[in-house]
């Protein structure tokens, strides 16, 4: 392998990839389904898939860009490696409360959590590493 390696951003990527392109398919599955070219149609299915794939859209570009910079500065990869894994557990929590419907709502609420906790995490370790 040439070029830079980043092992925690790169894995964390795959699975957040992952994760967006099932969630892109739920909300296609249900707009193919309801016959909806543009927006929801008034289906609160499909508007809660939509949000819940729009905010991982939003959440996860972010986490990535920071963990990709804390790693590249040589942030402590215990650190690293544990927001990755607290990010990518909220954000299949919290995806899982869009895409499935009937799901209960705490699993919206501990994703968020998980997710904010990560993303502190993350600039944490930039900060030290950026500072070491």
């Amino acid at each position: 392998m040439s070029g830079i390696a980043l092992p925690v951003t790169s894995l964390t990527a795959i699975f957040a990839g992952a994760l967006l392109l099932l969630l892109t398919a739920q909300v296609i599955r249900l707009r193919r389904r309801g016959g909806v070219v543009l927006g929801d149609n008034n289906d609160r299915v499909l508007a809660k898939a939509i949000r819940g794939h729009g905010n991982a859209a939003e959440q996860l570009p972010i986490a990535l860009i920071v963990m990709g910079l804390a790693e590249l500065q040589g942030a402590p990869l215990i650190l690293l490696w544990s927001a990755a894994l607290v990010l990518m557990t909220g954000r299949v929590m919290h995806g899982a409360y869009f895409a499935i419907d009937g799901t209960h709502w705490t699993l919206r609420f501990y994703g968020m959590i998980l997710t904010f906790t990560a993303q502190a995490l993350l600039l944490l370790a930039l900060l030290v590493a950026w500072l070491l």
